[in-house]
C-alpha cells in the first residue's frame, strides 16, 4: 500500500523542516510520498520546499500561482497524489504524523471502510479559539445534518478510489467525512493529539470558522439533498472494465 501525505501550505516556511522529517520518521517502514502544495505563499515556504526535495525522493511539491484557498490546494494535491490512502495533514506542525499509522491501520483492519478520521482530545489552543471552533462544528453538524466530532482536525486518511469521487468546491476540506458518508462510505473516528503551534499564527480567524463555514455548510446540504441516486440492475459486457 502507497501513502500518500496531502500537505497544504500557507506561509509555514519555519515549520516545513521539522515537519517533513517528523512524517518520514513516522512511517519509516511504509511505503509513502508527502506532496506539499504551496498554495502562493510569500514567506520562501517554495524555496524551503524545493530545498528540502532535492536528498529527499519522497518529497515532491506544487506551487500554485496565487493563494487560493486550502481546499483549492488539497485538490490541487488529490490530483496527483498516487498512492492507495490519502492522508490529509495541516503544515503548521498542529498535528501529530506519530498519529497517522493508527488511522492506516484502522483502514487496513477493516477492507470496508472508506475513511479514518481524528479528532482531538486534548486541543492546545486558546480558550477563544476553542469557543470559535466548538460554535462552528456545532452550526455545521446540525446544518449538515451529520455528527463529526471535530470538523476542524485536519488529520484524516482516505481511500484514494473515495477521494476521486468526492466533489470539489471552495470549503470542501472542512467537510471531507460528510463528503464520504453522503457517497455511501463509512467513516470511523479516532480520538489524536494536537500539539501547540511553535512558529508562524494561524491563516483562519472567526470569519473563516463560523460564518464561512455556514456558508460552506449550506453548500454541503444542498448536495446531499441533490446527489443522484441509482442502482443499476444489469449492464452488457462490453460496459465492464
Amino acid at each position: 500500500m502507497l501513502v500518500s501525505i496531502i500537505l497544504p501550505v500557507y506561509n509555514e516556511r519555519e515549520n516545513l523542516a521539522p515537519l517533513v522529517q517528523e512524517i518520514s520518521d513516522a512511517l519509516e517502514g511504509v511505503s509513502h510520498e508527502i506532496v506539499a502544495v504551496d498554495d502562493g505563499s510569500t514567506d520562501g515556504s517554495s524555496a524551503t520546499l524545493g530545498a528540502l526535495a532535492v536528498d529527499r525522493p519522497t518529497l515532491k511539491f506544487l506551487q500554485l500561482r496565487s493563494n487560493a484557498g486550502q481546499s483549492a490546494a488539497c485538490a490541487a494535491g488529490f490530483r496527483v497524489a498516487r498512492g492507495d490512502v490519502i492522508v490529509t495533514m495541516d503544515a503548521d506542525g498542529q498535528n501529530d504524523p506519530a498519529d497517522v499509522p493508527g488511522l492506516l491501520r484502522a483502514l487496513n483492519a477493516d477492507p470496508g471502510l472508506a475513511a479514518a478520521v481524528g479528532y482531538r482530545v486534548v486541543r492546545r489552543d486558546s480558550r477563544w479559539k476553542l469557543l470559535q471552533s466548538r460554535i462552528a462544528n456545532a452550526v455545521r453538524n446540525w446544518i449538515t445534518g451529520d455528527s463529526i466530532r471535530d470538523t476542524g482536525c485536519s488529520l484524516k486518511a482516505i481511500r484514494k478510489e473515495v477521494v476521486d469521487r468526492l466533489p470539489n468546491f471552495d470549503g470542501m476540506h472542512r467537510f471531507l467525512p460528510t463528503l464520504v458518508r453522503q457517497g455511501g462510505g463509512r467513516v470511523v473516528e479516532m480520538p489524536v493529539s494536537h500539539r501547540p503551534r511553535l512558529w508562524g499564527k494561524s491563516k483562519y480567524g472567526m470569519w473563516d470558522r463560523v460564518f464561512q463555514g455556514v456558508r460552506d455548510a449550506l453548500g454541503v446540504r444542498w448536495l446531499s439533498r441533490r446527489a443522484l441516486a441509482y442502482v443499476v440492475a444489469e449492464e452488457s459486457a462490453e460496459t465492464k472494465p
